[in-house]
């Protein structure tokens, strides 16, 4: 009989859970749990065992917006800290992998299904040439797959892309990171591409057009005023930071040569829907002057964020 396995999704604002009787076998009693809710991973852990009445499970694998590197771990953009041992002991678990949240995501790009992709742009995936992951959520995630020596089988990465430095292309954008600047010093990628960069990204627009438009201090906010209120700064936000994606996606690409496709994981981007598809997004994913053509070609596809996918790649990252 094969054993139970633990399976979490740990991001900065919430921690999704599931467990699996067998590795080919599906989901059960996933959840989402906030992570402010609970003091720590163990605390989180625990209270999801409990609630779904189940033995501990034997193994264990955890997907985590943070770099691994090591047995201790700390979170970037959440109070949690742990060590891998540590929670392996408490738990009795005879295996535990911990991976990145984005690596774990990379692992389950195979199993997706056309049902929970929308593709924006681009023409066919090239069989075997590698992907791109990128997502803005809580943070901005940055992964991979790459087929080395013609192999089946995808080998992940694991990096921090989401912390390069970003570049404006315009006169505007420069005053806007000019203010971000003055606030974080290094402006990477991540500060203005995921919630609370869109946040900054308004209250930067504001302060450029002399104040003006509404107080907010959530992501959510700023949308609905896009969206639903059709106010002029909030558009000019959310258009922004659809076009630093589109920036960061495009060199991500040309990076890794991803022919096979660019992903879009996180919970931002599905919440705009069809209005991501007529963003600045695309056009500023292939505004690289003479290889405009080349990324011209290269699909892009929004994943469907309700299908917990990184739950999948963190049970397939025990098999490897």
């Amino acid at each position: 009989m094969q054993p139970l396995r633990l399976l979490a999704d740990i991001g900065g604002t919430n921690i999704r859970l599931a467990w699996q009787a067998s590795p080919t076998g599906p989901m059960n009693d996933t959840r989402v749990l906030p992570c402010a809710q609970f003091p720590t991973v163990d605390a989180a852990l625990a209270a999801y065992l409990r609630d779904v009445g189940i033995a501990t499970p034997r193994e264990a694998a955890f997907g985590i917006a943070n770099p691994v590197t090591g047995d201790a771990v700390r979170m970037t953009n959440h109070s949690w800290s742990f060590s891998q041992r540590a929670v392996q002991e408490a738990f009795g678990f005879e295996r535990l992998v911990v991976i990145n949240d984005f690596t774990a995501l990379a692992l389950s790009l195979p199993l997706l299904t056309p049902d929970l992709l929308r593709q924006v742009g681009g023409g066919d995936a090239v069989a075997g040439a590698a992907i791109a992951l990128v997502g803005p959520g809580t943070g901005l995630g940055v992964s991979g797959l790459v087929f080395p020596m013609g192999s089946r089988h995808g080998v992940p990465l694991s990096g921090e892309g989401g912390h390069v430095s970003l570049a404006a292309q315009n006169a505007r954008e420069t005053d806007l990171l000019a203010i971000l600047q003055e606030r974080y010093g290094h402006v990477s990628a991540e500060r203005a591409v995921c919630g609370a960069g869109l946040v900054d990204l308004y209250h930067a627009v504001r302060r450029l057009q002399g104040q003006g438009g509404a107080e907010v201090d959530s992501p959510a906010q700023v949308t609905d005023l896009a969206l639903q209120q059709q106010d002029a700064l909030a558009l000019e936000a959310l258009e922004l930071f659809c076009g630093f994606l589109g920036n960061v996606a495009g060199n991500l690409a040309l990076t890794l040569g991803a022919r096979g496709g660019v992903f879009i994981g996180g919970g931002i981007v599905p919440r705009l829907g069809d209005w991501f598809d007529r963003s600045p997004f695309r056009e500023r994913f292939e505004a690289k002057g003479r290889f405009q053509g080349y990324l011209a070609g290269i699909p892009c596809w929004v994943i469907d964020a309700s299908a917990t996918p990184a739950l999948y790649g963190a049970s397939r990252a025990l098999d490897m």
